[in-house]
């Protein structure tokens, strides 16, 4: 048997803004958590979260896209949300990430999918398209990456990872990664979170700060440090030190097979982030034919901060394919 925690349902009952019933998948012991709605009979929109997030990640562009006409299926990656965290360290690979969304995806025998992905959900998703391209008929690819021999790691990359790494300012009992993505959402300021992160100790936080820390903070709050470890193990499976763990040659198969991708592909892209650059954004893009959007002012969680303008230009590009 798997070892694992498992987040309470009360732990979620403070969000206010992501009202959806829990939708459960088995995966052996283990029970993956992903948000269902929309009509059924819609073409689906597969929305994969990265690295420290949760599907709650997408609270700002469900409804408009459901508005829309389409189902939007968001997952939680096993280690998060309201999916099973497995406590050992060492269960986690990007490989087995891979695995159980390939098996939510057949289970579910989804068909007709719009991948939207970003972080860790670009390499994860992107390998559901390589590997079943019937199933999939549009990418939308925002601020990620597919490791290959000529990727250049940016040096934000670089002290990210080593921030995990002893001594790193995240290598400690139960980091508070909320706290990032509260500064994401441009809710507070670095003079309010990045004091915080050192000392470990949460600031006062009030409206929308307040409201996303709770929706970020909701699957660790009653747990010990072991539920962290999915977290943990993310920025530790890039391939910078950690090759095999990042599945770093499967990423580079799937990077040459999607170069030649012969549907629809969006490049939507926060241009201040320094961990995936504009440029990088733009090489990619150019590599596959893609359209590419830059929004200007968005950092590396676009949907955390500018979820609308994302959905606009999604479905901008559903209603007048390239």
């Amino acid at each position: 048997m798997t070892a694992f925690a498992r987040s309470p349902d009360s732990s979620f009952e403070t969000i206010d803004d992501f009202p959806y019933p829990p939708t459960y998948h088995n995966w052996q012991d283990l029970r993956m958590h992903y948000v269902d709605t929309g009509p059924r009979d819609g073409p689906v929109m597969l929305l994969v979260h990265g690295m420290p997030t949760w599907s709650y990640l997408y609270r700002d562009m469900i409804p408009a896209l459901v508005e829309a006409g389409y189902r939007c299926i968001a997952p939680d990656h096993m280690g998060f949300g309201r999916s099973d965290k497995p406590t050992d360290i060492h269960w986690y690979t990007i490989a087995r990430h891979t695995e159980i969304l390939t098996s939510l995806i057949t289970d579910l025998d989804l068909q007709d999918i719009t991948l939207v992905c970003q972080d860790w959900g670009g390499p994860i998703g992107l390998a559901q398209a390589a590997t079943m391209p019937e199933r999939f008929e549009r990418l939308v690819i925002m601020n990620t990456w597919l490791h290959h021999p000529a990727y250049e790691y940016s040096q934000a990359i670089h002290r990210w990872n080593k921030n995990w790494h002893e001594g790193g300012l995240f290598c400690r009992e139960k980091p508070d990664v909320a706290l990032l993505l509260v500064l994401s959402a441009q809710a507070a300021g670095p003079e309010v979170i990045l004091p915080a992160l050192k000392s470990g100790q949460a600031p006062e936080l009030t409206g929308k700060a307040a409201a996303i820390y709770r929706g970020f903070a909701a699957p660790y709050t009653s747990l010990d440090d072991s539920a962290f470890n999915g977290l943990r193990r993310f920025p530790l499976s890039i391939p910078l030190d950690s090759y095999s763990n990042g599945n770093a040659a499967v990423q580079t198969s799937h990077y040459k097979t999607l170069l030649n991708w012969d549907k629809p592909v969006h490049f939507i892209w926060g241009c201040t982030d320094d961990i995936f650059n504009e440029t990088w954004g733009r090489s990619w893009a150019a590599q596959m034919n893609a359209s590419f959007d830059a929004i200007a002012d968005a950092g590396h969680f676009l949907q955390n901060s500018h979820g609308q303008e994302t959905v606009e230009l999604i479905l901008q590009h559903a209603q007048h394919p390239k």
